[in-house]
C-alpha cells in the first residue's frame, strides 16, 4: 500500500444522515468519484488522495471521509489484534500524534465493545513502539487521529478517518440557536427539493439560519470545508503543494456577489438574531433578507419559488395541541398566498402531513441522527391540494421550543 503515490487509487467511505444516500452518490460522481456504491448511511467510492482533499472541501452532504485499510473475518479478538498489527502505521502519522479507537458493532459476537477497542489501540501503539520504539498515546478528546472499527457478525473492518471533525461543522457558525439543523442534512435537503441558486428559497421558520447559510454558500459556489482543518494534513504522506492548489482553484471559483433570492423569517426575534450573527460571521448577508413575522402573515416575494423549513414539532402535550391547530391554518395560508410554489417540510412530526390539510406530493424519509423524519413535498396549487374543508379557529400563540439534539456521527 503506497499512499504516497499520486496515481494510486485508494477506497474511502462517506457516512451520510440516512435518505440522503441518493444525493450524495451524485454529488461524489461530479467531484470525480469513481465505482461508487451506497449502503444505507453512506456511499463507498474510489480515487486518489487529490480526491480525497476535494471530497472534504466540496462535499455538502457527507458527515466524514474514512479510508479504508483492511478488512477480514475473524472469530476471536486476537485475530482483530493480529488483523490491526500488521498494517504499516508508522508510515501513516507520527507516533507524537494523539489518538482514539471508534468501534461501532452490529451482531457483534464478542463480549465486549470496550475490549475490541482496546486490542485495536494496543495493536497500533505495539506496532509503533516495535518499528521505531515510540508509541502514540490515547486522546478520547479531540485527538489527532481517529481509527474507526466497524464490526459485524463475521467481518471486521478498518478505516482511518481523514476528517476530524464532521463535515457539517463548517467552522463559521457561531450561535448554535435551541435545535440547529445539522448542515449536511440541511444541504442535503436542499438537494432533494431542486432547488437551484437562479430559484427564490424561502424559510418562513428559520431559526438560527442553516438552511439559508447552507443556500447562500452553495449560490456563492463558496466550498463548505474552506474555513477549516482536516486530519489529513497531520498524515505523513501528506500533499501540501496539491492541497493549496485545491484550495486555491475553489477560491478563484466563487461567485463575489448575488442579488436577494434567498427570504428567512421567523417570529422569535432572539432566533433571528441568531441567525443574523451566524450569517454575518459567514460573510453571507449580501442576497439574503431576514425579517421577524409570523409564518402565517409572510407574502411570497416573487410568483414562483421554493419553500423550505424545518418547523418546530411538540414534545410536551401542550405544545402538540397549539400545533394540531397551527398546521391548517399555514396549509390555508399557503394554498392562498403561495400558488405556483413549491412547500417542503422536514419534521419529525407525522402529524403534519395530516393536519396541513394539503396532499403531499413527495414522502421521504430522512434521519437526523437517529431521529426519523419524513421531507414532505407540497405543491401549491391555488384551490386543488386541500384535503379538507374543515374550518379551524386560530391557533393560540405557538412558543419557540427546544428540539432534540442527535448526537454526532
Amino acid at each position: 500500500m503506497n499512499p504516497a503515490k499520486p496515481s494510486t487509487r485508494h477506497h474511502f467511505f462517506s457516512p451520510c444522515p440516512r435518505g440522503l444516500e441518493s444525493v450524495l452518490e451524485a454529488e461524489l460522481h461530479n467531484i470525480g468519484a469513481r465505482q461508487i456504491h451506497s449502503i444505507p448511511g453512506g456511499v463507498h467510492y474510489q480515487g486518489t488522495w487529490k480526491l480525497c482533499y476535494t471530497v472534504n472541501l466540496e462535499s455538502r452532504i457527507a458527515s466524514r471521509v474514512l479510508w479504508f485499510l483492511d478488512q477480514t473475518s475473524y472469530a476471536h479478538e486476537q485475530d482483530i489484534y493480529r488483523t490491526t498489527f500488521q498494517l504499516p502505521w508508522p508510515h501513516w502519522f507520527s507516533s507524537r500524534a494523539t489518538i482514539k479507537v471508534k468501534v461501532k458493532t452490529k451482531h457483534c459476537p464478542l463480549r465486549s465493545v470496550n475490549f475490541v477497542a482496546l486490542r485495536i489501540k494496543d495493536a497500533i501503539c505495539d506496532k509503533f513502539i516495535h518499528e521505531t520504539g515510540t508509541r502514540p498515546n490515547v486522546r478520547t478528546d479531540d485527538p489527532d487521529i481517529q481509527i474507526h472499527a466497524y464490526v459485524d457478525q463475521h467481518t471486521f473492518t478498518l478505516y482511518l478517518d481523514t476528517s476530524g471533525a464532521p463535515l457539517f461543522k463548517r467552522g463559521f457558525r457561531i450561535d448554535q440557536g435551541n435545535a440547529p439543523l445539522r448542515e449536511n442534512l440541511a444541504a442535503g435537503i436542499l438537494a432533494l427539493s431542486g432547488w437551484t441558486p437562479d430559484q427564490t428559497l424561502l424559510d418562513p421558520m428559520c431559526g438560527s439560519g442553516t438552511i439559508l447559510l447552507e443556500a447562500a454558500q452553495k449560490a456563492r459556489r463558496i466550498a463548505p470545508g474552506l474555513h477549516r482543518h482536516f486530519t489529513f494534513e497531520k498524515f505523513l504522506h501528506f500533499d501540501q503543494r496539491t492541497w493549496t492548489a485545491l484550495r486555491q482553484i475553489s477560491q478563484s471559483l466563487q461567485i463575489p456577489s448575488m442579488p436577494i433570492t434567498l427570504h428567512g423569517y421567523d417570529r422569535d426575534a432572539a432566533e433571528l438574531e441568531k441567525a443574523r450573527t451566524n450569517i454575518q460571521a459567514a460573510g453571507l448577508s449580501e442576497g439574503i433578507h431576514l425579517q421577524e413575522a409570523d409564518a402565517l402573515t409572510i407574502h411570497p416575494p416573487t410568483e414562483q419559488g421554493i419553500l423550505l423549513t424545518n418547523p418546530p414539532y411538540g414534545i410536551r402535550s401542550g405544545e402538540r395541541d397549539q400545533l394540531a391547530a397551527f398546521y391548517p391554518q399555514l396549509g390555508n395560508h399557503l394554498k392562498q398566498q403561495f400558488p405556483g410554489w413549491q412547500a417542503y417540510f422536514l419534521t419529525a412530526d407525522a402529524r403534519l402531513a395530516k393536519l396541513i390539510g394539503l396532499a403531499a406530493s413527495r414522502r421521504t424519509p430522512l434521519y437526523n441522527g437517529d431521529l426519523e423524519c419524513r421531507l414532505f413535498e407540497f405543491k401549491m396549487v391555488r384551490g386543488h391540494n386541500r384535503k379538507s374543508t374543515r374550518q379551524h379557529q386560530p391557533p393560540p400563540p405557538l412558543q419557540h421550543e427546544r428540539r432534540p439534539n442527535a448526537s454526532h456521527i
